[in-house]
């Protein structure tokens, strides 16, 4: 359990949890925000624990000789980034969990704000997932004039960097499409603009809040997915368990899209196809895995004819999705036992149950 020995008179203890994976330069940045926090006047209580996913490079000798030192613990092996999140939440419990992306800045108050709003909230509010902003400003241009270093919206508008530009929006959450997709709420919305509110499918694991007591109802991340969707799928967990998430808009973080992997690696390319289905086919409705798994084929087609360096990556990706399709649908079933709401009758992208919906 997250924290057995928790009781209900003892001040909740916060865990600032950061992952990192052969990039002490980035790691080294976000836990100096952090610590500016933990020592300003109007700081929050917390403490902050680095986890060193099996880095292959001089991470864990300049973590330690930093000023991460003894809040460092070097994992032998990268199991990904929910392998290096539980490992954190084993080896130190506490009530609260807040995750922050190695690649973000944390703006001053950054947890101060996460831990107001759910200690003000319900405690069916499970997670409180942060306002992520991208890193620089950025200029709307012609679809046109594209190129591959854009950054491209859900409506096709283009926005490429540049230092007289706004301020875009990551996310203010997650949500699940039709196709099922996780994606970021609000991703390159201006600023100013953002209309997300506070109710949300899911959070962003780059930077959420998540209480102890809702992960020992539902569990932690599942590793298997090694990176990308955990989140997605944690979110869909606990709305099947009756959990809600809350969007904080006051706590900002600045964040280096991608800076890890790329989002051109054939590491990102595999596991985000991959598991897009992988979770569909755990949680979501038949049509919609249906349409994961033909989207999928259709992006084999069209990347393997243009010969895109994408191809392998994908096909790979398919492959991977129905040679484990049996095991998948075994474990669909086992989650449908637990859940207390069905998984038609939550709302993707509130996260709330329908109208009229009793639990099971």
């Amino acid at each position: 359990m997250p924290n057995p020995n928790s009781s209900s008179s003892e001040v909740p203890t916060t865990l600032v949890v950061v992952v990192n994976w052969n990039n002490a330069d980035l790691t080294s940045r976000c836990v100096a925000a952090l610590d500016r926090e933990a020592t300003a006047p109007e700081g929050a209580d917390f403490e902050v624990l680095v986890v060193d996913n099996g880095s292959d490079d001089d991470s864990v000798d300049r973590l330690r000789d930093g000023t991460t030192g003894d809040r460092l613990l070097a994992l032998t092996r990268n199991g990904g980034f929910a392998a290096g999140v539980n490992a954190a939440i084993r080896h130190h419990p506490a009530d609260r969990y807040v995750l922050v992306n190695n690649d973000a800045v944390p703006a001053p108050g950054f947890v101060r704000a996460l831990v107001a709003h759910v200690d003000a909230a319900p405690t069916a509010v499970a997670a409180v997932t942060a306002r992520l902003e991208l890193e620089g400003r950025f200029v709307q241009v012609p679809t046109t004039a594209g190129r591959p270093d854009d950054f491209v919206a859900a409506n096709g508008s283009r926005w490429r960097r540049d230092d007289h530009g706004r301020t875009l929006v990551n996310s203010t959450g997650g949500v699940v499409d039709r196709s099922g997709n996780g994606l970021d709420r609000d991703w390159l919305v201006p600023r100013e603009a953002v209309t997300g509110g506070r109710d949300v499918f899911g959070f962003s694991g780059g930077g959420v809040l998540l209480r102890a007591s809702a992960l020992e109802d539902v569990g932690l991340f599942d590793e298997s997915l090694f990176m990308y969707y955990e989140d997605t799928e944690l979110s869909w967990r606990l709305a099947e368990r009756g959990h809600v998430v809350h969007h904080e808009p006051a706590a900002v973080l600045v964040h280096r899209h991608s800076a890890s992997s790329g989002t051109t690696s054939w590491t990102f390319v595999f596991h985000n196809a991959r598991n897009r289905i992988k979770v569909a086919v755990w949680h979501a409705s038949v049509t919609t895995v249906v349409r994961a798994v033909l989207r999928t084929l259709v992006r084999v087609l069209t990347t393997t004819a243009r010969r895109s360096p994408d191809a392998p990556a994908v096909r790979a990706a398919l492959l991977a999705s129905l040679t484990g399709l049996p095991a998948d649908l075994r474990h669909r079933r086992e989650l449908a036992r637990r859940a207390t709401y069905r998984r038609r009758d939550i709302d993707l992208t509130t996260g709330l149950r329908r109208p009229g919906v009793p639990g099971r």
